[in-house]
């Protein structure tokens, strides 16, 4: 009994030990792509970076690594704004368009009519069904402009999740449930010129399951953005 449980206290205290060694994903991700950059291989760098970084550089360094955040998948929600957004602008059109048939009407009414009173009549006809229009108008536009607003947000979105898992074509991707883990690390990159700047970057890894036909989606660590600090 006492030989079975130091086995197993054995192996929890190798378990902490292998995974204390293993490098952190952000150092292995960063060497491999400043490596990629050194050797000017645009295909690694494309594969590492949604948006690659190419600079002179004679060195780099990480400043510093926040703490890895865990948040669920938004894409799901995304999408389903989308959606109510598009209908949302779809059922605006009718009204819109009809409101623009009235005032076009009233128009044609004015240039028909022949005398100053007839034409005084037609006018107070158009300022009705323009004020009317522009109302009908006015809803439009922020309806068009919630509607572009949630398509972008859900393409942003859907194009880092799809990055990270490595697809190009994923057609349950938007149906797809999990986490997202991020952090926020700051490097400093030397340049051939001597001059030193500093970067934010996000990183990004997509855990992502099919719930419908119970599969998994591991995504892998990815770099989404560089934001430069100095």
């Amino acid at each position: 009994m006492r030989k079975r449980t130091l086995i197993v206290i054995g192996m929890i205290v190798a378990f902490f030990v292998i995974q204390a060694c293993t490098p952190a994903p952000e150092k292995n991700l960063l060497g491999k792509y400043f490596n990629a950059v050194a050797l000017k291989d645009n295909d690694t760098m494309s594969s590492i970076a949604l948006e690659p970084l190419q600079p002179d550089m004679s060195s780099w360094k990480i400043v510093s690594i926040g703490e890895e955040k865990i948040v669920p998948a938004s894409l799901p929600a995304l999408d389903a704004a989308e959606l109510e957004a598009k209908k949302a602008q779809d059922a605006q059109i009718g009204p819109t368009l009809d409101a623009d048939a009235l005032l076009k009407d009233a128009q044609d009414e004015k240039d028909l009519a022949r005398s100053a009173a007839g034409k005084a009549a037609a006018q107070k006809t158009i300022d009705k069904f323009q004020a009317a229009y522009d109302i009908e108008n006015a809803k439009m536009q922020e309806l068009k402009r919630v509607y572009n607003a949630a398509k972008a947000a859900a393409a942003a979105e859907e194009e880092m999740t799809m990055f990270s898992l490595g697809q190009r074509e994923l057609a349950v991707v938007r149906a797809l449930t999990g986490d997202v883990h991020s952090k926020d690390v700051e490097i400093a990159i030397t340049l051939q010129s001597g001059a030193v700047k500093n970067y934010k970057l996000l990183l990004k890894q997509y855990m992502l399951r099919d719930e419908a036909n119970n599969i998994r989606h591991p995504g892998r660590w990815v770099i989404i953005r560089f934001e430069p600090l100095s």
